[in-house]
């Protein structure tokens, strides 16, 4: 029944009809479709400035496109801020490391786990009763889900800012699982790791999308072509922000433009000899 459901045309969880972005005379976006499949891992590839960045700002709300739709669980959200988009249930890694360096691990973490707190003013004014009883239900999630998930227990209570930088990594993934999303946008989670970081990390994705306790359908933009082409369901190419391609694994590889868009004209006609 399950691959029923992943197989059906219709349950799509996000959908971008025909989207455009200009930065003056610069065509970022141009004409974009893309629809990604609830619990699927569905990766977006592409060489620099392909605009890859720039389609992840519009669909978590930084930026608004100039044309087209952008539609989650069938509903329209072209003018939804981020913060709005989030309580939606959308949550987002950024290419550059965004945490607050002189917090904890801990207290990192918690900060994505905002919208879920229900206690008003008054009742928050006083820690007890009904207010420290949501708090800890919320600490017992962050430290028995995500921590445990990461790996990350014995760090908790140290300072970001003093750790590798490939544990921040984890603890920005950590704080955007806390918001408990369906869509997760991973935008170049590998960048700047070592071999051993980018096997983790390759690992955690896995686990939050197949899990049953996660099940979090993931958007990943990434360079390194030996994990996407393992880790995706789908891969969609992208190339001065035009799509090349949308298929699977075995499609994008084989596909003539994406090798020319990687390797250039010169290479792939050696390649071919």
């Amino acid at each position: 029944m399950g691959e029923t459901n992943k197989k059906n045309d219709t349950d799509f969880i996000l959908e971008l009809e025909d989207l455009h972005m200009e930065f003056g005379k610069v065509k970022a976006l141009q004409g974009i479709d893309l629809k990604i499949r609830r619990g699927e891992i569905h990766s977006v590839i592409g060489p620099n400035g392909a605009g890859k960045t720039v389609m992840m700002n519009c669909i978590n709300g930084l930026y608004y496109p100039q044309k087209g739709t952008i539609k989650y669980e069938g509903k329209k959200i072209n003018r939804l801020r981020p913060y709005q988009r989030a309580a939606l249930g959308m949550a987002r890694t950024f290419q550059k490391v965004e945490v607050f360096g002189g917090m904890t691990v801990l207290d990192n973490i918690r900060l994505g786990r905002h919208i879920h707190y229900k206690s008003g003013i008054l009742s928050g004014s006083w820690y007890k009763g009904k207010t420290a009883r949501e708090e800890l239900e919320h600490r017992r999630f962050i430290e028995e889900e995500i921590i445990d998930l990461l790996e990350i227990e014995s760090i908790r209570h140290k300072p970001v800012g003093m750790l590798p930088y490939g544990l921040q990594k984890r603890v920005e993934l950590g704080r955007a699982l806390a918001l408990e999303p369906k869509l997760l946008i991973l935008d170049e989670p590998l960048a700047g790791l070592n071999l051993e970081e980018v096997e983790d990390m390759a690992r955690f994705i896995l686990d939050i999308n197949e899990e049953k306790r996660w099940k979090i359908t993931c958007l990943l933009v990434e360079h390194d072509m030996g994990v996407v082409m393992d880790l995706s369901d789908r891969v969609f190419v992208l190339n001065f922000g035009i799509m090349i391609i949308d298929g699977t694994s075995a499609e994008v590889q084989n596909h003539p433009e994406v090798i020319k868009a990687y390797l250039g004209e010169e290479d792939l006609y050696a390649t071919r000899r």
